[in-house]
C-alpha cells in the first residue's frame, strides 16, 4: 500500500477548520500518526486533497490551478460546512462555492468547525477509498 499524502487548500476560510486540522495532526490522542498519512506542500505528490473555506472569488483560480496539479487518483475532502454549502457566507457577494461546483467531492466532513474525531473519521474514509482504488487497479 502506497503512502497517503495530504494537500490542504484554504479557499477563504475563517481558519477554524484549519486549526482543528492542526490539532488533529499534532495531538497524539487523536491518533493521526497511526493513520500513515503525511502532509505535503506540493499538489503533485498528493492523493488526498483537503479543502477548507467557502470558495471565494479570489481563491477560485488558486483552487483550480492546485487541483489541476494533483494526480487523477485522488480523494477530495470538504472540511467544514463552508466548502460543503458555504455556511454563513452563503449569500456573500464574493463567494463562488460550494466546492462541488468545481470538483467532485468524495467526502464531506461537516461542522463549524468539525471535531478532531470527525476529521479522523473522514481521513479513515479517504484511506479506505484510496485502498479500494489500489485493489481495483
Amino acid at each position: 500500500m502506497k503512502k497517503k499524502y495530504i494537500y490542504r487548500i484554504n479557499t477563504g476560510s475563517c481558519n477554524g477548520c484549519d486549526v482543528e486540522l492542526l490539532a488533529t495532526a499534532l495531538v497524539p490522542k487523536f491518533g493521526f500518526s497511526d493513520l500513515e498519512f503525511d502532509f505535503t506542500n506540493t499538489p503533485q505528490n498528493a492523493n488526498i486533497v483537503l479543502v477548507t473555506g467557502p470558495i471565494t472569488t479570489r481563491s477560485v483560480s488558486y483552487l483550480q490551478d492546485s487541483l489541476s496539479k494533483v494526480p487523477e487518483d485522488k480523494v477530495v475532502v470538504a472540511v467544514g460546512i463552508c466548502p460543503i454549502s458555504c455556511g454563513v457566507y452563503r449569500d456573500s457577494y464574493c463567494v463562488e462555492g460550494p466546492l462541488d461546483k468545481f470538483v467532485a467531492v468524495d467526502i464531506n466532513i461537516p461542522g463549524c468547525p468539525p471535531s478532531p474525531a470527525a476529521i479522523v473519521q473522514g481521513f479513515l474514509k479517504a484511506k479506505e477509498l484510496l485502498t479500494q482504488d489500489e485493489v481495483d487497479a
